[in-house]
């Protein structure tokens, strides 16, 4: 899973690589669209009208669509949840609380939040490997508030999804070394059971492709390092062209995988901060 600052990003910003910026009317008309449609679900959902208001939401789809290019180029084209590009499948805008009905842990349905269909806040870019699994499941813990449209408290809801805009549910995610997600250390009962519950739900562990490709990085980055304190120890007995070479070589593929833009960065990183050594906390990009 990978943080993306979603609250701070705008489809009209020009520092976003690989992004051409949308002009402030495109934006602005963008919006108008989403509000408009808002407006005609609330009064269809007034009128009891509850098929005709999700038709309307299918209707809409491309509405969502149009931000895909922006939402791929805000993680350098990478799945937020799982971090890859390809081995996840193709991708989806999905809505991260569900739109039209939402599953708790048992699979009783509740009514979804149709308000935030066309809410850009709601959006994620996910492979649809894991998006099909999640559908509409969105539990919340026993006892939590529940949002709606005529009393909107989302920021309350105790959900279990975690969730890739926010840095502190990013944070829960950790790897072992044979490519698993993990919760981190520490963690408290309710944060693993997050962690659990999402990594099940969202197939983080269960698609083999995905879990493999995360122990092969775990690999290449435990021999880098093994490579770097082995060169490190024969530059301190003296000059020593070949293992200076090596260092500057070790150091440029490590930054390489650790950058933003790598895919599996975070296990990457991981990888590092289990070793806990001082040295290699400059190694990372």
């Amino acid at each position: 899973m990978i943080f993306i600052d979603l609250e701070h990003k705008r489809p009209t910003d020009a520092d976003i690589p690989g992004w051409v910026p949308w002009t402030q009317d495109q934006w602005d008309t963008w919006l108008a669209t989403s509000k408009q449609l808002v407006v005609s679900l609330a009064a269809l959902e007034a009128e009891g009208g509850r098929a005709a208001r999700n038709a309307l939401i299918d209707k809409n789809k491309p509405h969502w669509d149009a931000l895909k290019p922006w939402l791929l180029a805000l993680s350098g084209g990478k799945c937020w949840f799982s971090e890859v590009r390809e081995l996840y499948s193709h991708y989806d805008v999905e809505h991260f609380r569900p739109k039209k009905a939402a599953k708790a842990l048992d699979g009783a349905e509740r009514d979804g939040y149709w308000w935030l269909a066309f809410d850009y806040m709601n959006f994620r870019l996910c492979g649809n490997v894991g998006n099909r699994k999640k559908g509409g499941w969105f539990p919340l813990k026993r006892g939590s508030l529940c949002s709606t449209y005529g009393e909107p408290c989302e920021e309350s809801e105790s959900r279990y999804l975690l969730d890739p805009v926010d840095d502190d549910d990013v944070s829960l995610i950790a790897f072992d070394e044979e490519g698993k997600v993990i919760p981190v250390p520490g963690a408290s009962d309710w944060e693993q059971e997050r962690v659990n519950v999402t990594v099940q739900r969202l197939k983080l562990n269960e698609h083999v492709p995905l879990a493999e490709e995360r122990r092969k990085v775990w690999q290449k980055v435990d021999a880098l390092i093994d490579d770097f304190f082995a060169a490190k120890a024969k530059c301190s007995t003296g000059n020593n062209p070949a293992a200076k070479a090596k260092l500057l070589e070790v150091r440029s593929r490590v930054r390489e995988m650790t950058q933003r833009s790598a895919e599996l960065s975070a296990v990457a990183r991981w990888c590092i901060q289990v070793r806990n050594e001082p040295q290699l906390s400059r190694l990372v990009a």
